[in-house]
């Protein structure tokens, strides 16, 4: 069987990181589905779905209703456990989060060595072309479907936290913020999240297979170098952008592409994110030993420390209790009047 001739294989080129050229798949079924190519997606407010503020913010205000109303009415009833329903979830998540990186690095991988890293997060014809703008919107409606893990948590009964509730919803108004604002550097903060996304799903997913994994922390640990480089990257930004724009006399390496109040956005939601998942690392994996446990492996260091006596040590504390017996010396030793004493030692 011949391989049409739109899919384009062979060994691994700057070009075709993959070996497999990607996009051209992805246009086919892509084109498919909605009768155009992807690369002429333009995102249009008020003409794309969930492309204004009022449509984002209402379903984002519905989410919310939904899940803390849905956990009152779940209060006095038993959990469900929809195993096979979350076990798809988060599959389908793994693959979607899988396929929207490979694309983004088949296009950043040859852009970035060609033309450097400032070019491709300031520059518009870098980090905003027409290919990279449809899998920004595509990322950007995968937010929506990653509301659902909330959905799961109160069917099953699970607490709400508000590190949980506030992530899901401020990442969709984040991607909101930034498709608006058209930010170059918005590739960065996404190609980070989508690496995390694939490794915290297919836990997730594993987990709910009834596989035990030991690396469940290291999951929080790439969220936090994941959140730590994004305000790398978007301070940089920013930096640049508002000195060269109005304090040109300051360091800077020229403007970059993208709206102030997306870049203010980025910088607040980011950095909220960076202090709670810190917090949470240290509330989840470094509690503080309580009072009894530190006792208890106090009393076996001292047990272990202790020097375990020769065998004449103890042939002598024994002679020695057995002449205390004789004296009437030990604890509850007979009287001449038959009655036991205490020891006043005691």
């Amino acid at each position: 069987m011949s391989t049409p001739d739109w899919i384009e294989l062979g060994a691994p080129t700057l070009d075709r990181p993959f070996g497999l050229q990607l996009w051209p798949i992805f246009e086919k079924t892509f084109e498919s589905a909605m009768g155009y190519k992807p690369q002429d997606f333009r995102f249009k407010p008020g003409e794309t779905p969930i492309s204004t503020l009022k449509s984002c913010s209402a379903v984002l205000i519905s989410y919310y209703i939904i899940i803390f109303g849905g956990r009152e009415l779940m209060r006095d009833r038993q959990p469900l456990q929809l195993s096979f329903l979350f076990k798809l979830h988060n599959f389908y998540l793994t693959a979607i989060s899988g396929i929207l990186l490979a694309l983004f690095a088949e296009q950043l991988i040859p852009m970035v060595w060609r033309h450097g890293v400032f070019f491709a997060i300031c520059d518009h014809n870098g980090g905003w072309t027409d290919k990279m703008v449809v899998l920004y919107y595509l990322n950007y409606l995968t937010k929506f479907l990653e509301l659902l893990d909330t959905c799961f948590l109160f069917l099953k009964k699970k607490p709400l936290t508000f590190l949980h509730t506030y992530h899901h919803g401020a990442t969709a108004l984040l991607c909101y913020t930034q498709l608006i604002g058209s930010t170059a550097v918005s590739w960065v903060p996404i190609t980070l999240n989508l690496c995390v996304h694939v490794v915290m799903y297919w836990y997730y997913f594993q987990s709910a297979r009834g596989i035990k994994i030991w690396w469940k922390k290291y999951i929080t640990i790439m969220q936090i170098v994941q959140f730590v480089l994004d305000l790398g990257f978007v301070y940089f930004a920013s930096w640049t952008y508002f000195t060269s724009t109005y304090w040109p006399w300051l360091p800077n390496a020229g403007r970059c592409a993208g709206e102030e109040f997306a870049a203010i956005a980025g910088i607040c939601i980011l950095s909220s994110y960076l202090l709670l998942f810190i917090s949470f690392y240290f509330a989840t994996y470094k509690k503080p030993v309580p009072k009894g446990r530190r006792r208890a492996t106090s009393a076996l260091v001292e047990m272990k420390d202790e020097k375990v006596p020769t065998v004449g040590e103890a042939r002598r504390r024994l002679s020695q209790g057995a002449h205390a017996l004789a004296n009437g010396h030990a604890t509850g030793a007979a009287t001449p009047n038959g009655r036991a004493t205490r020891s006043r030692k005691a």
